[in-house]
């Protein structure tokens, strides 16, 4: 979000909020960290209706108010005490004690070994789990260690993952990656499958990596059609001139077709989201993309004074393909901002989703910071703490928002583990059978039994399919 317009909003907010500015009301009493959670999700947190204990009105006294935070030693305790309905709807707000490795993190560096991968069920089994690799990063630690795509680890440090202890085995920053092979015995059938270790044990440790989210892009001629493909894997604003390029290079190629592959893709911002859906178009510059709906404070504050800052509009690149029609590829990795780019293209094209069903986020985040304003200016030098809450639902042109069970495909077809295929390469399953789609309309197989997704690596970063925005997004 633009600073300037989170400055207004605060100053909007404390203007119609029983919220105690006055420092020397509640500093003696409270942790001023507990007083900087409250009055940030005070102000700005979606849910903020459904938590009586948000309420502008909730406090009679200062006394009162500081008597409530102290009830909290930790302000990881009061910020999940706030959160709503933590399982089910609000699984995503997060508050971090290092606020500079949140930015590191936003901008597109982690710390990581170096894969990404997803974790399933083995056949047989709804307890103990197998990891495949679904790519590496460059020179990561992985990338040295020879770990490739379609890879198989059945355990860490020598103990057989389970639903139970891979969350503990995968948060490790160093471990031994035990490998493994997957025997299909040449059937489609799950049932006969069988994983076994095969003695190749790797050590990986995590290290500070650049992802960069532009992963493999071609341009793919079949039976005289231009076909780009692009697997784009995070909406990462600091690469969005290399995607207007990446754009620019299709356009100059007069490609007829666009794979836009987001099966890894687990969201990032807003601003990204809208740049690719302007570059994938063109013709809709101005359009309404999405709108926004926030808290009913803010919401009502802007419908009277400013609407259009609700809205998202496409806007102009001369990289633009002028499409009609995009082919995008999923799996439930796909989440938040590659959702959003689906739900918001619909309206105005065409879009075939080959894959499987999304995750199914539709909420977006901002960071707060304690300074007076909630931005990153004249930040409180005592801590490094920050909030990223949820504080907006996106909606397309139609006004369609809450895909909680995911955005289900047109074609559906889902990765195997025994058979990943190289990315890029034109036999890859899932992009072989997406060509397929653009001659035929039809896929070559039949739907193989599902394997289904249990996590993936993203669970063990800062944010799990996060989605945020920042409002500073005029590019014409």
């Amino acid at each position: 979000m633009n600073f300037y317009k989170i400055l207004c909003l605060f100053l909007v907010l404390s203007s119609t909020t029983s919220c105690f500015e006055d420092a020397d009301d509640n500093g003696a009493y409270a942790s001023e960290i507990n007083d900087f959670v409250w009055k940030g999700l005070n102000a700005f947190y979606l849910y903020k209706e459904e938590i009586p204990n948000l309420a502008n009105d909730r406090f009679n006294s200062s006394d009162e108010y500081a008597n409530y935070l102290n009830n909290f030693e930790q302000p990881e305790v009061l910020f999940e005490s706030l959160v709503y309905n933590r399982d089910e709807i609000d699984k995503f707000s997060v508050i971090v004690d290092n606020y500079i490795e949140l930015q590191q993190f936003l901008n597109g560096a982690s710390l990581s070994n170096g894969i990404e991968y997803g974790l399933s069920y083995i056949p047989n089994s709804s307890y103990e789990i197998f990891g495949v690799v679904r790519y590496v990063h460059p020179n990561s630690t992985a990338d040295i260690n020879n770990i490739k795509r379609g890879d198989i680890f059945l355990g860490i440090n020598g103990v057989v993952l389970n639903i139970d202890n891979y969350n503990n085995l995968l948060s490790l920053d160093n471990y031994e990656v035990n490998l493994a092979d997957y025997l299909d015995n040449g059937t489609e059938t799950l049932s006969d499958d069988t994983i076994e270790f095969n003695n190749i044990n790797v050590e990986l440790s995590k290290q500070a990596i650049e992802k960069n989210p532009i992963y493999f892009q071609d341009i793919i001629n079949n039976s005289g059609r231009n076909i780009a493909y692009l697997m784009y894997n995070q909406f990462i604003p600091q690469y969005d001139d290399d995607l207007e390029e990446v754009f620019l290079e299709f356009k100059s190629n007069s490609v007829d077709e666009l794979i836009l592959d987001l099966r890894y893709n687990p969201g990032g911002s807003i601003n990204s989201a809208v740049l690719l859906s302007s570059l994938i178009t063109g013709q809709f510059q101005n359009e309404i993309f999405s709108t926004e709906q926030w808290n009913s404070n803010i919401q009502n504050y802007w419908l009277n004074n400013d609407p259009e800052y609700l809205v998202n509009r496409f806007i102009n690149s001369e990289s633009s393909l002028n499409l009609n029609k995009v082919y995008i590829l999923t799996s439930r990795s796909s989440a938040s901002a590659s959702e959003l780019v689906i739900n918001c293209l619909g309206p105005y094209i065409d879009v075939i989703q080959v894959g499987t069903t999304t995750y199914g986020k539709y909420q977006a985040s901002v960071t707060l910071y304690d300074s007076e304003s909630f931005t990153n200016q004249n930040v409180n030098p005592s801590h490094n703490y920050a909030l990223q809450p949820l504080v907006l639902k996106t909606l397309n042109s139609l006004g369609q928002s809450d895909y909680f069970n995911g955005l289900t495909p047109t074609f559906e077809f889902e990765e195997r583990p025994y058979n990943m295929g190289v990315i890029g390469d034109i036999y890859e399953p899932l992009l072989s059978q997406t060509i397929s789609l653009i001659g035929s309309k039809n896929l070559n197989e039949n739907i193989p039994e599902a394997f289904g997704l249990v996590d993936d690596n993203h669970k063990f970063e800062f944010f799990n399919k996060e989605m945020y925005i920042n409002k500073a997004i005029n590019r014409q």
